[in-house]
């Protein structure tokens, strides 16, 4: 998912670079949401893998 984010990221650089602002800026929402969506989800297993660990 991350990945994903990366190439809407580099999309949407391209996209500004070359002056096609629509498609930048969807994709650079896109590459935002993507991007929030991979921390949220590695929180909930960083937190999750806490929680799940064998008692020593």
């Amino acid at each position: 998912m991350l990945r994903l984010a990366v190439v809407f990221l580099v999309i949407a650089l391209i996209a500004a670079l070359f002056g096609f602002g629509g498609v930048a800026s969807m994709s650079w929402d896109g590459a935002r949401i993507l991007f929030f969506v991979f921390i949220v989800l590695a929180v909930i297993s960083a937190i999750g893998g806490v929680f799940n660990r064998p008692p020593a």
